[in-house]
């Protein structure tokens, strides 16, 4: 699950947090980034107990409307269709959803309010009703219903962006990310798997946690050559008043450029230039692919860059 856009944003993170605490231990601040990616996979698979602790509220809810004192007909045959939603019964009793679960101290009961909230927003939206509406019923329905709310009402909501800062402070810039491969998982959903459906694996093979390493150490580890060839090509610009964050980005781009030939370096400019948008300063994307782009240049002419 964790790719290497993700993994990217993290060391941009960690270094800058590295150098602002003095830079002194490599090895600390090289388990903090394994830490905070671990931390993004808990909040893909706390993200999918999310929508099991929806219909359980929902449930909850029809249950107490059957026991009121003077019940409606609607009260006591209520329409079970979205309790009964095949793709959540099967994503409640998934093993290694469960496993997770058992694993941690944060559950969503603890939040009653926020569940109580988002229920009820579901069950405003037209999603929602003209699914219930429907005559027609199967898997792939139940499936499609939770696919739509979840890019719909879940993906950019700021009452869940509050909660889930609250329990994690790992998790500000994540969810975003995180997002895309919850809906990537709903879809992989096959009825057929039943409790043995697998989810996304924390990492896709040891070549992403490779990289994660490699581009960490040797993004500090030759961050003097590297600031060297910033400032040589920063026109006009003396280095030391670039904006921290710009020439943390553009030491970390050139530790990619440099040390992973099987990266093409347009893929590794157009990444840092869109993380530069996030972090750093308005103009900040055109500086750095500005200065990116001499160095490239440069070390082409040198012969010290092969690859296109």
């Amino acid at each position: 699950m964790i790719n290497r856009v993700l993994i990217r944003l993290k060391i941009v993170q960690i270094i800058y947090a590295y150098y602002q605490n003095g830079g002194k231990n490599l090895d600390t601040a090289e388990k903090e980034l394994f830490f905070s990616l671990s931390k993004a996979y808990d909040l893909y698979n706390y993200l999918l107990l999310l929508m099991v602790e929806v219909t359980k509220y929902a449930n909850k809810r029809l249950d107490a409307a059957k026991n009121k004192l003077v019940p409606t007909k609607e009260d006591l045959s209520p329409n079970m269709k979205f309790v009964e939603n095949r793709f959540i019964a099967q994503l409640e009793i998934n093993k290694q959803l469960n496993a997770f679960a058992s694993s941690q101290k944060k559950t969503w009961e603890n939040e009653s309010d926020f569940i109580k909230n988002l229920c009820e927003q579901i069950m405003q939206s037209d999603i929602y009703k003209e699914y219930m509406a429907s005559e027609t019923s199967s898997y792939e329905e139940d499936r499609e219903l939770w696919r739509k709310l979840y890019k719909k009402i879940i993906f950019n909501n700021t009452a869940l962006d509050e909660v889930l800062e609250d329990q994690s402070l790992y998790w500000n810039d994540d969810k975003e990310i995180v997002d895309t491969f919850v809906l990537k998982t709903i879809k992989r959903f096959n009825p057929e798997n039943g409790e043995k459906q697998e989810l996304l694996p924390e990492f896709k093979d040891e070549e992403d946690q490779d990289f994660a390493r490699r581009l960490f150490r040797r993004s500090i580890l030759n961050a003097d050559y590297y600031r060297h060839l910033i400032s040589e090509n920063s026109k006009n610009w003396d280095l030391s008043r670039v904006a921290v964050m710009d020439v943390i980005i553009m030491q970390i781009a050139l530790a990619e450029i440099l040390s992973f030939p099987n990266i093409p370096v347009n893929v590794s400019l157009n990444e840092y230039v869109e993380i530069a948008k996030l972090y750093s300063t308005p103009k900040s994307g055109g500086f750095i692919n500005g200065t990116l782009d001499g160095i490239v240049n440069q070390l082409k002419k040198e012969n010290k860059l092969t690859k296109n």
